[in-house]
């Protein structure tokens, strides 16, 4: 009996030290897989998503109702220009009563140089939210990686955007009445729903309140020509949907001005200066003049020079004043000129003129050692076919051109080149002076942009424009909204990220 329990103890003994060897054998199985499995994340534990998806291809069907026909650009056989009597006249109608400075005021004056006839009719249709077309109604997207080590901001393409603009003519106070298409009659809204897309980065969108926090008690300079006028008319819109800015400041002429936005004590000045060195300018409300200009090539404009170390960002910009008939004078000697009107004269060409008030230019910049920012905004094309301004040219197309079909016009071509050379000369002083000289190169985004102009609608319902008033297309200005908007968006970028 005691072998009997004896057995049986031994045998209960041996089932379970069978049963332990088993727990313990599925136990290490289990552990050893997880194990193993561990192991294969560890060894890449920081994968960087590599997602780059190509910017959209658009291929744009032209409309054969509304695009010109064998449309031509500005031809190989332009010579230089002289511009004695200009459509796009820089002086207004309305001569304000003398007096410079501005008290703020929550409604200031904001009928900027030349109102168009019948431009502030009671009857003028505004348009609150263009709508975009079929074709471009497809939604944005963005790129998973926006931020690289490099990004060239100015190569790239138009892309159907649905969102539209930021704002819209009737948002905005602050266009003069010869960029508001809408209310001028413009029958077409598609040119309001394309953004702009750099090939290698992402381009955000202007953020108008971060960008109102980072000028917080800072000051802006827009220093050039009318070209300049648009653009900043386009930033106050842009911005007015966070604050409305008050006029504190307007010249005699209305051609300089500032504005406040009284929340973030920050101020933009427009300042006339279409050559930006010194210049009498002999020209009628009308852009007619009597006189050629006497322009000092060795002087700059006091009328910036003055406040230049008062500012905080500077953009300047010049060129298409250039190619009027001028005296050069250096060291207050007539040096020569262009479209001499006295043919005893040298004639130097203009662009002689526009290399000599760029050196000057960008040498007193780098000898400033100024610390803020300050860009030069390069020269913009314009989109006359079949002609110019003064021998029936004219704009009609209605969706951003193809690369490569549009070319540069020759004259905006020269000056350009002169731009860049001048620029480049002066941006390696900069940098080794630790100075912040930025280009911004609207060229190539503008160029692709000829449906972006007022053309005949830089007049109030010019159908309706009595037979008298002699009608001139305007494809050198831009619509507000409009392609400009995105000079911001490059802009804010550039302030930024550098």
């Amino acid at each position: 009996m005691n072998w009997k329990w004896s057995t049986e103890k031994h045998s209960q003994l041996l089932v379970k030290l069978a049963i332990s060897i088993l727990f313990f054998g599925l136990g290490f199985r289990l552990l050893f897989s997880q194990s193993t499995g561990f192991s294969d994340i560890s060894e890449a534990p920081f994968i960087k998503q590599t997602l780059n998806p190509q910017p959209v291809s658009v291929d744009l069907q032209e409309n054969g109702n509304q695009v010109l026909e064998n449309g031509t650009q500005f031809g190989e056989n332009a010579t230089q220009a002289s511009v004695n009597s200009n459509p796009y006249q820089e002086n207004g109608n309305q001569i304000p009563e003398n007096g410079t400075q501005v008290s703020v005021n929550p409604n200031p004056h904001t009928s900027d140089d030349l109102q168009e006839n019948g431009n502030d009719s009671g009857n003028a249709t505004e348009v609150s939210e263009p709508k975009s077309s079929g074709s471009v109604d497809i939604p944005e997207t963005r790129d998973q990686n926006p931020r690289k080590v490099t990004c060239d901001l100015f190569t790239g393409d138009w892309v159907p955007s649905a969102s539209g603009p930021a704002y819209t003519n009737e948002s905005c106070s602050w266009m003069e009445s010869r960029q508001n298409c809408m209310k001028n009659g413009r029958p077409d809204s598609g040119y309001l729903f394309w953004r702009w897309n750099p090939r290698d980065c992402e381009l955000p969108p202007f953020d108008a309140g971060q960008f109102l926090e980072l000028m917080r008690n800072r000051t802006w300079g827009f220093i050039g020509d009318s070209i300049t006028r648009n653009h900043v008319q386009s930033l106050l819109c842009i911005l007015s949907k966070v604050e409305r800015a008050v006029e504190v400041y307007h010249d005699e002429e209305y051609r300089s001005k500032r504005w406040l936005f009284p929340s973030y004590n920050f101020t933009i000045s427009l300042v006339w200066s279409p050559f930006l060195a010194k210049a009498a300018i002999f020209e009628d409300e009308n852009g007619i003049s009597s006189a050629p200009v006497e322009l000092y090539l060795d002087k700059l404009d006091p009328t910036w020079t003055n406040q230049y170390q008062d500012l905080d960002y500077m953009i300047f910009s010049s060129g298409e004043w250039f190619l009027k008939t001028a005296n050069y004078h250096i060291n207050d000697t007539v040096y020569g000129c262009h479209n001499c009107p006295n043919k005893n004269q040298t004639e130097l060409g203009f662009n002689f003129a526009h290399r000599k008030v760029l050196q000057h230019l960008f040498n007193f910049i780098v000898s400033s050692n100024h610390s803020g920012m300050i860009f030069y905004r390069a020269t913009a094309p314009d989109h006359f076919e079949n002609g110019d301004w003064f021998n029936g040219g004219s704009c009609q197309r209605t969706e951003p051109t193809k690369e490569g079909e549009f070319n540069i016009p020759d004259l905006n071509k020269y000056l350009r080149e002169v731009e860049l050379e001048e620029f480049e000369n002066a941006v390696v002083k900069a940098s080794e002076k630790g100075m912040k000289l930025k280009l911004l190169d609207v060229m190539q985004l503008s160029l692709l942009r000829p449906d972006g102009h007022p053309g005949l609608y830089r007049y109030f319902h010019p159908s309706k424009t009595d037979n008298s008033t002699k009608i001139v297309y305007d494809c050198l200005h831009w619509c507000l909204p409009g392609p400009i908007d995105s000079w911001n968006d490059l802009l804010m970028e550039m302030v930024v990220n550098g």
